[in-house]
């Protein structure tokens, strides 16, 4: 469960980092990092990717599926504030 907690603190940080901000603070990139996790596992795993590569790999499966939830939140919002 820690490594868990970790691998979502540092995939929130990194998707914050590749999203150009300067992350959402530590609570919110944990979140971010733990929903993305999930997210890009199950993104990995209907592409037919496996999910046993380590740390590493935990990492950046989370990174990726946090990226990809930040892409979708900020869409959202953006429209959202247009409207």
């Amino acid at each position: 469960m820690i490594i868990t907690i970790i691998v979502g603190i540092i995939a929130g940080f990194l998707a914050g980092k590749v999203m150009k901000g300067s992350g959402y603070g530590i609570l919110m990139d944990l979140v971010l990092g733990l929903v993305g996790g999930l997210l890009g596992g199950f993104v990995f795993n209907m592409l037919g990717i496996g999910a046993s590569g380590g740390l590493i790999w935990s990492i950046l499966v989370a990174t990726i599926g946090a990226v990809i939830l930040v892409w979708l939140v900020r869409l959202i919002t953006r429209n959202r504030s247009s409207v």
